[in-house]
């Protein structure tokens, strides 16, 4: 007997099996957002929501957000850094970077709360697989992926870095050396790729559109990694104009790359904004990118790390790409097709 999936055109026999997949979602994390007409509006959670629970996918696990502490944000950010996100969130209106970060009233507790709840993904997917502890097999954070924050500043959109809080957290919690960062957003991971630029133990793949035409300006081929880090970094720019075919060969020297890397848990950063009709990017995929993303992916980490991914939304500015998108992420996430063969 064969079910056939027709959004996702994927067939799957009747041995194969579904992965419990965590989604978060709540009031609290829905917080973290800009006013007015700012393209990161508090209104990009709920519009993925509605398209998901329209799907039926099943096999989801529904999360409530959780809300970090200070221990964690200092864990990745300078403490001077974080007391001033906390002080200008009181009364919002003060720039935390160059231009286009401000904080709003609140931000540094709904900051928080996407951090809390990107390390609640951490800790769900690293409970051993054989535990009655761990109740899902992979964890998605709509509204982490914030890349573009610094250790000591704000950038694009991103109050407090929960990839690099994450990734400190895995290193310091649970003793795992050799992380894979995968960021498939049109903007660099420049938050991330800095601040780990040196660490030979992060291995680091990022497809985006060339920085020459697009915010951060970052991410040249050339960028390998520094000292004994050299090569543990991947950076693929893509011309504003490229769509699905440019996006699936370039992802192509991902899977060799983390093939080699062999890594203990992969952190997927799914942005949105690559998707045609982003008011803000000029890359021309449709959904089927993060579905083949998120798919090959999922068998990388069956292979290599027990399963353990934490996928996070990133950016996204066209709520109807959101939605398609991420919900193929999940989608792609939920559905075991017995990668370990």
């Amino acid at each position: 007997m064969r079910i056939f999936i027709s959004v996702a055109s994927i067939v799957i026999s009747d041995i194969q099996k579904m992965c419990q997949t965590a989604v978060f979602y709540g009031e609290a994390l829905a917080r973290y957002g800009f006013g007015g007409s700012h393209p990161f509006g508090t209104d990009r959670l709920d519009a993925f929501w509605n398209k998901l629970r329209s799907e039926s996918i099943g096999n989801i696990v529904v999360e409530e957000p959780v809300m970090a502490g200070y221990r964690d944000a200092v864990l990745f950010h300078d403490s001077a850094y974080v007391e001033l996100v906390k002080a200008a969130s009181r009364h919002g209106g003060v720039l935390l970077d160059k231009g286009d970060t401000p904080a709003f009233k609140g931000a540094f507790e709904a900051s928080l709360y996407v951090v809390g709840s990107t390390l609640a993904a951490l800790d769900m997917v690293m409970t051993g697989r054989d535990s009655e502890k761990r109740k899902v097999d992979h964890a998605f954070n709509p509204i982490g992926g914030l890349h573009h924050a610094r250790r000591d500043s704000a950038g694009g959109f991103c109050i407090f870095n929960d990839i690099g809080i994450a990734i400190l957290a895995a290193r310091e919690k649970y003793r795992i050396k050799r992380i894979a960062y995968i960021d498939i957003d049109a903007h660099h991971g420049d938050g991330v790729f800095y601040e780990f630029e040196d660490d030979p133990l992060l291995f680091f793949a990022d497809i985006h559109e060339d920085g020459r035409y697009l915010y951060p300006g970052t991410g040249s081929a050339g960028e390998i990694g520094k000292g004994a880090a050299a090569r543990t970094k991947l950076n693929i720019p893509l011309e504003p104009d490229a769509g699905d075919g440019e996006f699936i060969e370039a992802f192509g020297k991902i899977e060799h790359f983390v093939d080699n890397v062999k890594p203990e848990l992969i952190i997927l950063q799914c942005g949105a904004d690559g998707l045609a009709g982003d008011p803000i990017t000029h890359l021309q995929y449709t959904s089927k990118a993060h579905m083949f993303a998120a798919g090959s992916t999922h068998r990388l980490a069956h292979k290599h790390c027990n399963g353990r991914i934490i996928a996070l939304g990133g950016g996204g500015y066209n709520r109807t790409n959101i939605s398609d998108a991420w919900t193929e992420v999940v989608r792609s996430l939920a559905v075991d097709t017995d990668f370990r063969q």
